[in-house]
């Protein structure tokens, strides 16, 4: 950590709900980022966190899984907080007891405060809370005080006397926990005395910074694709180096209906930038002839895309860096970054993944560090049109990866007419900004329908739609049933070669948002 901004570590021994403290916290405008479980003494101290947080996590203290964990850390001059297995963590390092209950404790509880404590101040006294676990602490160390138990008599949290460490058995970070965010909020500013200065003006000053101090005089390519992420990234980098930047937008063959008109005549002029397009559909769409696998298919996009970046530097010449706009998530879902070895890699091409050994750039990902709806926080701040910033999210590999099995010039055109009256539906029924992200799913499985007199074999198109923060989890859209029924009417009757849609009511996790 080079900056002066401060920072909280997540530390991160599996839970679910890890982004989730990582969100809550910068929610107060303090700066956090997840670290592994793994991360040595030395590390924290070079990094000079203002706070740390023990994550939750699956294992157990007393088990054989437990995971590797430098716990000299707790012994730093740092206030920390412990969740759930991090209490159990915490206590069990200083000497107090964790044992298994013999019955879980999962979901809805009360806590009733039993004595003064800096951790719940300005909390009821009885409080709504969300547990989740299996093991509970029995005895606490010397020093140390409870200073909460739930209704069930298990000890809910706990402080020691200096008050420079706390550890609570529930999640203050979900929404279930009704004063979970006073609870955060005592932590980073009445005891670890957090400053809230991450903001997104104070985000694109430090960033703007960066990227000149490492860019130099050299030039930056950056591939703009019509979607947020890009958009903002290209932005950012043009307040920093002017016409340093190449803005260049490849079309694949894989966009939505009408894309290369959107950024023309919509984000070039939103954006006060000139964005070059360039037309390589056939080299793409010949490399994926006869690809089936969806990780195939998604390394072939993504390196096809560095081979035209290359070649429109070559031609360009003096283009020593690739701009792109990995997220944080991406990062997170693709096993990288400082939280590699806690993360699994739940897809590639995430930008962070399926880029070649061979790259010829230096990579440039100012908004690495963000979550979707901090990009658009930094978005608003830099002037960018609403009507950019609302855009649903798209995959860098586009309809590649929602068209099921080989990808054909026959299903991409089958694919682009359902999701355009998809999406315009969407609209015209006032739905669109309720919904993280809506799309269509070809399912090249022939299904037996009936049109006039006639009796039809055609596709399946799958309807997508779900409500989200920042895609790291996701709840499938209620969809109104007329809107529903016109949406699967104007599909079948105008489409030629669909002749049934369903309708995606799966949440994430257990599904992911794309299908492949």
């Amino acid at each position: 950590m080079t900056d002066s901004r401060q920072t909280v570590l997540i530390l991160d021994f599996g839970a679910q709900y890890t982004q989730l403290i990582t969100r809550r916290v910068r929610e107060h405008h303090v700066f956090s980022e997840i670290v592994p479980h793994s991360i040595k003494k030395s590390e924290v101290e070079t990094i000079s966190p203002k706070a740390i947080i023990l994550s939750g996590g699956p294992s157990s203290v007393y088990g054989g899984d437990t995971p590797q964990f430098d716990d000299r850390i707790l012994e730093l001059d740092i206030p920390v907080l412990g969740i759930c297995y991090g209490l159990q963590l915490i206590v069990h390092h200083w000497g107090g007891k964790v044992e298994s209950k013999g019955n879980a404790e999962y979901g809805f509880a009360k806590i009733h405060r039993i004595s003064n404590s800096n951790l719940l101040e300005g909390i009821s006294d009885e409080t709504q809370v969300w547990m989740s676990h299996g093991d509970a602490v029995t005895s606490i160390p010397e020093g140390w005080n409870v200073t909460a138990r739930s209704s069930s008599d298990v000890i809910a949290v706990v402080e020691r006397s200096d008050g420079q460490m706390f550890g609570t058995q529930f999640h203050p970070e979900v929404v279930h926990t009704t004063e979970g965010r006073k609870i955060l909020s005592n932590f980073l500013f009445n005891i670890a005395h957090c400053t809230p200065d991450w903001t997104p003006a104070s985000f694109i000053d430090k960033t703007v910074s960066e990227i000149c101090n490492r860019v130099g005089n050299e030039r930056i390519l950056c591939g703009v694709s019509g979607g947020v992420d890009s958009a903002v990234a290209a932005k950012l980098i043009h307040k920093a180096v002017g016409d340093q930047l190449k803005a260049a937008f490849v079309d694949h063959g894989l966009l939505r209906k009408n894309e290369t008109q959107y950024i023309t005549h919509t984000l070039q002029p939103g954006l006060g930038l000139t964005i070059e397009v360039y037309d390589c559909s056939k080299s793409f769409l010949s490399r994926l002839k006869g690809i089936t696998n969806p990780e195939e298919k998604r390394t072939t996009i993504g390196e096809e895309f560095i081979r035209s970046f290359e070649s429109i530097a070559a031609r360009e010449g003096g283009i020593g860096f690739l701009a792109q706009g990995t997220l944080y998530p991406d990062v997170i879902e693709s096993g990288g970054g400082k939280s590699q070895g806690s993360a699994s890699v739940i897809k590639s091409h995430h930008n962070v993944g399926g880029l070649p050994a061979d790259i010829a750039f230096k990579l440039v990902e100012p908004l690495a560090e963000l979550f979707k709806d901090e990009v658009r926080e930094v978005g608003k701040e830099l002037n960018i049109p609403e009507g950019i910033l609302s855009r649903h999210p798209f995959p860098g590999p586009g309809l590649g990866v929602r068209i099921i099995g080989e990808i054909t010039t026959e299903r991409i055109e089958i694919l682009q007419e359902a999701d355009d009256i998809y999406i315009y539906l969407l609209k015209k029924w006032g739905l669109y900004d309720e919904i993280w992200q809506a799309f269509c799913v070809l399912i090249p499985i022939k299904t037996v329908g009936v049109m006039g007199d006639k009796r039809t074999y055609e596709n399946l198109i799958a309807l997508r739609a779900v409500t989200s923060l920042d895609g790291m989890t996701a709840d499938w859209y209620k969809m109104p049933d007329d809107a529903l029924n016109e949406i699967s009417s104007q599909i079948v009757n105008k489409v030629k070669g669909v002749n049934r849609v369903v309708y995606d009511i799966s949440s994430k996790p257990p599904s992911t948002i794309e299908w492949e």
